[in-house]
């Protein structure tokens, strides 16, 4: 079933593909990415402001963990900086204990006595060798000790400049976010207010549906006395004539109608 819808979805696509490209030629790809661009150019315009301050605050909320990762990143590296300072300075005593006793012993073996002897014993010779190869190794592992703890220190204070920065970063973008709530608080307050002001439940459009009613009923009054007057005047047949009146003459005279009838025209 599954394999089915999938095929219909493969088919679709290349059908309408096809029509694409038997419309517009090589310009169909162009004309799909602009519908596309315009098609989701006009589905983010019309995303509410409030979703797009949800979606940041939550973006901004998928930073704290890799805030609180590299919170414990600089606690790590301050505790190995700390922890390396205690083993410099201790080694740094054995060094010295080393050298006060290697310097000591070296005193009380005077060369006289070396001379006398016909030199040092074996046992002794290999005792200050040791002694000496052993302070020599310290005092080069303490050098390497403070290389690494200066690179430490460096990488513990990048660490923390890190941690400092994506807090005030935050911090910034915390602020703008809200400024921009607050902004559309005020702006959704004037709307509201504005909307009260003409939408007060229909008593405007009331208004003038009443005064526009009332135009027609006066209106209409009036053409009703208008024709009242007119067909009246109309009716006014019994108007008295004097009877020396000849108005078949006047009509002929003012119409340029011709008299057929002079004997007539004159009984009437």
């Amino acid at each position: 079933m599954v394999c089915k819808m999938v095929k219909k979805g493969i088919l679709g696509a290349a059908l309408g593909t096809g029509v694409l490209a038997l419309l517009f030629g090589t310009d169909a790809p162009s004309y799909m990415r602009t519908a596309f661009t315009n098609i989701r150019q006009s589905a983010k315009e019309n995303i509410p402001p409030q979703f797009q301050i949800d979606r940041a605050r939550q973006e901004l909320a998928s930073l704290d963990p890799a805030i609180d990762k590299c919170i414990e990143k600089v606690a790590r590296a301050e505790y190995q900086v700390d922890k390396l300072k205690g083993e410099i300075v201790a080694d740094r005593e054995g060094l010295g204990l080393e050298a006060k006793a290697l310097v000591a012993k070296r005193s009380e073996i005077g060369s006289g006595d070396v001379q006398r002897t016909g030199g040092m014993s074996s046992d002794l010779k290999h005792e200050l060798a040791w002694q000496l190869d052993h302070y020599r190794d310290g005092r080069k592992a303490l050098v390497e000790k403070e290389e690494t703890l200066t690179q430490r220190v460096q990488g513990a204070q990048a660490l923390h400049e890190k941690l400092e920065n994506m807090k005030k970063a935050r911090l910034t973008l915390l602020g703008k976010i809200e400024a921009i709530e607050a902004k559309l608080r005020k702006v959704e307050a004037r709307q509201a207010a504005s909307q009260e002001t003409f939408n007060d439940g229909g008593a405007l459009d009331r208004v003038k549906k009443t005064i526009a009613e009332v135009e027609e009923q006066v209106d209409v009054m009036d053409r009703i006395v208008s024709n009242r007057d007119r067909y009246a005047a109309k009716g006014h047949a019994t108007t008295a004539v004097e009877p020396n009146r000849n108005i078949l003459q006047e009509i002929d005279s003012e119409f340029s109608t011709p008299a057929k009838n002079t004997t007539a025209d004159k009984n009437l």
